[in-house]
């Protein structure tokens, strides 16, 4: 368990770094942030990047940040905060490809990072006994109705 939590702490506080950095920019610079103009990118559904600013900087940024404390207290519960960011940076990633039209090397790289995320929480809930499938396989050996003596 040691191991899950110094990982998903790591990535948390990578990704939680590196999305507040990028909302910032863009909530900064809603024109052009870091370099890359509003006009550059068709089909766009908004006229800057703000709202995708406000929502990467807030959710996926502080989201990230503020999920790594249970993770660095060892709360056993850690493992559903963490499940959820993960996803939630999957679903960042899928949107963000579509609305730019794109996919390009980071886009895959933070996609994996969720994707590690998730499963790492989803391990951290199995380990703790905290996932709805633990509670089934425990209820089938040691109570179930097949149980044999």
């Amino acid at each position: 368990m040691r191991i899950i939590r110094g990982f998903l702490l790591a990535l948390h506080i990578f990704v939680g770094i590196g999305a507040v950095a990028g909302g910032l920019a863009a909530i900064l610079n809603p024109v052009a942030p870091l370099g890359m103009a509003v006009d550059s990118v068709p089909g766009f559904p908004f006229d800057s990047f703000l709202i995708p600013g406000i929502i990467l900087f807030g959710l996926i940024g502080i989201g990230n940040l503020v999920a790594a404390v249970p993770v660095y207290l060892k709360r056993r519960w850690l493992g559903y905060p963490s499940g959820v960011l993960g996803c939630a940076l999957m679903g960042w990633i899928v949107i963000q490809c579509v609305m730019l039209g794109s996919i390009v090397a980071l886009h895959v790289i933070f996609f994996c990072l969720g994707a590690v995320i998730a499963c790492l929480a989803l391990a951290a809930l199995t380990a703790e006994r905290l996932w709805p499938g633990t509670w089934v396989a425990d209820f089938l050996t040691s109570a179930g109705p097949c149980r044999v003596d």
